[in-house]
């Protein structure tokens, strides 16, 4: 999860309701599968299935991508880190405490 900032929440929610060309192909191309984003208030939370057999590789290759790192330049003036228990991250990973299939 990740918050986002009070004068970016139209932006963020514009450009991913209009992504680049590219931008998801990428994301499928990395193995990622089922991805949503969901907003409460400011707030953004992540949801997406790997698939593939190396997740740091694919996290790379993403991060490698040309038009990847112009969506993120973009996207990250929008939002801000959280504080978690012990430092400042951005995209906060969260543990997940109950499962139900």
């Amino acid at each position: 999860m990740i918050k986002l900032k009070r004068g970016g929440i139209e932006k963020y929610i514009n450009y991913h309701q209009n992504p680049w060309p590219g931008v998801n192909e990428m994301i499928n191309e990395c193995n990622l599968t089922n991805y949503s984003i969901f907003i409460k208030d400011n707030y953004l939370f992540a949801y997406f299935e790997y698939v593939g057999k190396d997740f740091i590789k694919d996290m790379q290759k993403m991060a490698a991508d040309s038009i990847t790192r112009k969506w993120w330049d973009t996207i990250k003036p929008l939002m801000e880190p959280i504080e978690t228990r012990n430092h400042v991250e951005f995209w906060a990973d969260m543990e997940e405490i109950y499962h139900l299939d």
